[in-house]
């Protein structure tokens, strides 16, 4: 009986706050399941009630209580400007309370604690590594669970979310060749390219996916061997006698196992899957995702420039441009999926995430390892339109008022809001938008997706921004959150993204280790669990783990420039990247002319040089060791998914 009188004496006082709120400034709780009452606090009447400015239009800097279209109406009276500018005349001093908390919280990151952190990242990637090696390999994956290896699904085909990926080449110890390196494991990194060079052949009767193969196997390829010839040798002497370029003939290989899904397209766009010893299958679908056939400049560009055969990269950037000359003529934007025959738009669906992520990406990170002015033409228009049809929220991240900035999905035509849910993918962009120099934005989205791990101790799959709930609730050890912390903390040096590496590392430790590595959480609340562990988890997640806790690493240290491939793997920002062994056989085709010399004219030449796109604008000085988001904006974030 007592615990009745408890719950009804909760339910009691909650009702007496609810008609207090309402008594007072017409507010309530507030629920967004569809129907015109919200669970939360209506945060936008409190900025009526506040607003210092009559006749101000909300709607552009809201997007917490709308779907789609929906806004709200402004009532005709507001209150009357407050005698003195504060922001206690604004409803974000809502958010006012305890602020001190993320200063006392987050302003400061002992070495003590910098050295145990990357420690206990060293350490998670040898615990799922060794147990790969002792338990998977050749197979692909490690289960970590059973402790047994995994390998294609050769009973059921159509089970595309492991075939896939899975080639039955090894996949985990390719794809985790230049993280030994980067944890300075010399020997080891010698051990298994000698373990490859031996035991890997790509003649086998697997379907794969064009796109995971390219980033996590012919990536992975190209980078070690890269390392291993790299005369300037940034993680010391790691080559061995007798390497005779093994890895990159592997590469070329393989390559040239992936151009049939390029033959019998009349876009040039690739397809989806391809069989590695008979090509493109029969019933193999006309469909396919603009990130996976626009993604592949990167690691084939390389390799045409490592081998002097300009066929790979030929094909990538003729499939780039297919895709952008897709684009919609009213907003710039791209769709999701696309019928390679046709030309025609399946998915109209334009956002930051699956789909359509990495297609961005290798945009900027093409023009900054090849310097062709029409990738970084393509990426900047690409961005423009982003900002002006994705972005909701305030103008300005740090400043202002309204919603902080968030990039919803929207139709690709009309720009209108298609759903209220963001995924996972969509964590790499702040990462992206520091490479572009973009800092305070990506500030912001990162904060965002901080809280989201905050509340769940793991990023659930899909996000639904109005409901402040999970939609997708798995979340299978993605690195993308991981990536734009490191990359912001590169930026900023602000102890805050070491406040969130620890975080993200004390919450795969307690919630996905296992008895043989670091599981797939199947559901984010409940934290249970699934028998996988993905090569991303070390290729890519301890990875930058590792390296935002190791201040000394060769990396950072290197008079040379690297950058990150989609999947992780290192590459030098090379002069020899930028020279061709043959004539230029991109040119502008029929319809193209006038585009293509507007890029040469826009760029000035001064944007080819290296060092202008790898180094970012950094956060002012007298910024660098306070919150990089001020403590009212991070409480409001806070809020947004729930967490008060």
């Amino acid at each position: 009986m007592q615990w009745r009188s408890i719950v009804v004496g909760l339910v009691v006082l909650r009702l007496s706050l609810s008609c207090v709120l309402w008594l007072a400034f017409g507010l309530g709780p507030n629920v967004s399941w569809g129907f015109n009452f919200h669970l939360s606090f209506n945060l936008h009447k409190l900025d009526l009630l506040f607003r210092e400015e009559k006749g101000t239009d909300p709607s552009g800097t809201s997007w917490s209580q709308r779907i789609q279209a929906q806004k709200y109406e402004e009532t005709a009276s507001t209150c009357a400007k407050a005698g003195e500018e504060s922001a206690r005349g604004s409803y974000l001093s809502f958010f006012d309370g305890n602020k001190d908390e993320y200063v006392r919280r987050y302003s400061s990151f002992p070495d003590t604690l910098k050295a145990k952190m990357k420690d206990m990242a060293k350490e998670m990637f040898y615990f799922g590594y060794d147990n790969y090696m002792k338990y998977a390999f050749p197979e692909d994956e490690l289960n970590p669970i059973d402790c047994e290896g995994r390998g294609p699904d050769v009973l059921n085909p159509s089970n595309i979310n492991i075939n896939d990926v899975l080639g039955n080449y090894s996949l985990t110890l390719i794809d985790t060749l230049d993280t030994l390196l980067v944890l300075g494991n010399v020997t080891e990194f010698q051990r298994a390219v000698k373990l490859v060079i031996d035991t890997v052949s790509f003649d086998k009767d697997s379907t794969v996916q064009v796109f995971e193969a390219n980033i996590r196997i012919l990536g992975s390829l190209i980078s070690a061997h890269i390392l291993l010839t790299d005369p300037k040798h940034p993680f010391g002497k790691v080559g061995f006698e007798g390497y005779d370029n093994e890895l990159l003939h592997l590469a070329h290989d393989l390559a040239v196992r992936l151009l049939p899904a390029f033959e019998n397209t009349s876009t040039g766009i690739p397809y989806p899957r391809v069989n590695l010893k008979s090509g493109v299958p029969p019933d193999s679908i006309n469909e396919t995702c603009t990130a996976g056939a626009g993604s592949l400049l990167v690691e084939f560009g390389i390799l045409s420039r490592l081998i002097g055969d300009s066929t790979f990269e030929w094909v990538a950037r003729r499939a780039v441009r297919a895709l952008w000359n897709l684009r919609s003529n009213e907003t710039g934007l791209l769709g999701n999926v696309v019928n390679i025959q046709t030309g025609q738009w399946v998915g109209k669906q334009s956002g930051l995430g699956a789909g359509m992520d990495s297609f961005y990406e290798y945009l900027l990170k093409s023009y900054i390892l090849f310097g062709e002015k029409e990738d970084y033409w393509m990426f900047q228009a690409a961005y423009e339109s982003i900002q002006n049809h994705l972005r909701r929220g305030r103008e300005s991240c740090n400043e202002g008022e309204g919603d902080p900035p968030l990039y919803v999905n929207v139709n690709m035509f009309s720009g209108e809001i298609m759903n209220t849910w963001i995924d996972s993918l969509q964590a790499f962009f702040p990462g992206l938008q520091v490479l572009n120099g973009d800092v305070d934005n990506a500030i912001c989205l990162h904060a965002f997706y901080y809280a989201i791990w905050k509340r769940f101790g793991a990023l659930p799959e899909r996000y639904n921004w109005q409901l402040q709930a999970p939609d997708v609730l798995f979340y299978p050890l993605r690195p993308e959150l991981v990536e734009s912390t490191y990359l912001l903390y590169q930026a900023t040096k602000n102890p805050f993204y070491l406040h969130v590496g620890m975080d993200i590392l004390q919450s795969l430790e307690k919630n996905a280790k296992v008895r043989c590595g670091y599981a797939t959480l199947h559901h984010v609340v409940d934290k249970s669990k699934e028998d996988r562990m993905e090569s991303f988890f070390l290729s890519e997640t301890c990875k930058y783990l590792y390296l935002l806790f190791d201040e000394d690493n060769p990396l950072h240290k290197s008079d040379n420039k690297y950058i990150f491939t989609t999947e992780g793997h290192v590459v030098p920002i090379d002069k020899r990247f930028r020279e061709k062994q043959w004539n230029d056989l991109f040119p502008c085709e029929e319809g193209q002319h006038q585009q293509c010399k507007a890029v040469l004219l826009i760029l000035p030449e001064s944007l080819l040089s290296p060092s202008s796109v790898s180094d970012c604008n950094r956060i002012p000085e007298e910024r660098r060791y306070a919150l990089p988001l001020k403590s009212v904006y991070m409480r409001q974030i806070d809020h947004m998914v729930g967490l008060f």
